[in-house]
């Protein structure tokens, strides 16, 4: 009888701790997604644009009402995608280093250096609104060509996705996420030449 009992504690204990297993599980989401290029007048200048590895492995970690980690979002090499797709219509031409220093070697006319501040997420469950919402802040840099700073300043683009128009969580959240990329696109191309330090370096340069 002790066996018994002994037994079935033991398979009560192990179901309990599967159960806990799952509900830790974290769901992986890697944002994909198309970027046209924007119709803007290219400036005749030459371009290196560095991807630090910071970028290149992005990644925001949205947890639980419990703690637990929930989903886990990788979207760095969608931000090198959208930066692949709108910087060669923006510039003469543009080149991918890997440092600022190989850069520097290279003689052109300015280093770019993007970078991701923030990432927020606002899921439906927690904010009780029918709506999947990202915002997304960044960091960039421009140098001249000998590393010495010409600006730096912070973009921030915003995302949402109703959730009526979707089937499940990951597809909602990469949607959202793509749709804050697009809106960075479209302000980063438009705003580039309005940033005050940029645009004084660009009529030097006349």
């Amino acid at each position: 009888m002790k066996t018994t009992v002994l037994n079935l504690r033991n398979a009560v204990a192990f179901l309990a701790g599967a159960l806990l297993l799952m509900s830790c599980g974290v769901s992986n989401v890697v944002i994909q997604g198309s970027y046209p290029s924007p119709n803007v007048a290219s400036l005749p200048i030459d371009v290196a644009v560095v991807y630090d590895e910071a970028l290149r492995s992005f990644h925001y970690i949205e947890y639980s009402e419990t703690g637990n980690e929930e989903y886990n979002i990788a979207s760095g090499e969608s931000h090198i995608a959208l930066f692949n797709a709108v910087l060669p219509a923006m510039f003469n031409s543009v080149v991918t280093v890997d440092s600022v220093e190989e850069a520097q070697a290279l003689g052109v006319d300015a280093i770019f250096v993007p970078a991701i501040d923030e990432f927020q997420l606002a899921l439906p469950n927690k904010t009780k609104l029918d709506v999947f919402e990202v915002w997304i802040r960044y960091n960039m840099r421009l140098l001249a060509e000998d590393g010495a700073p010409i600006a730096d300043w912070v973009l921030t683009s915003y995302g949402k996705t109703p959730t009526e128009n979707l089937r499940g969580t990951t597809t909602a959240i990469n949607e959202a996420a793509v749709v804050a990329l697009r809106d960075l696109a479209s302000s980063f191309s438009l705003s580039f030449g309005q940033v005050p330090e940029v645009r004084d370096w660009l009529a030097a340069r006349q």
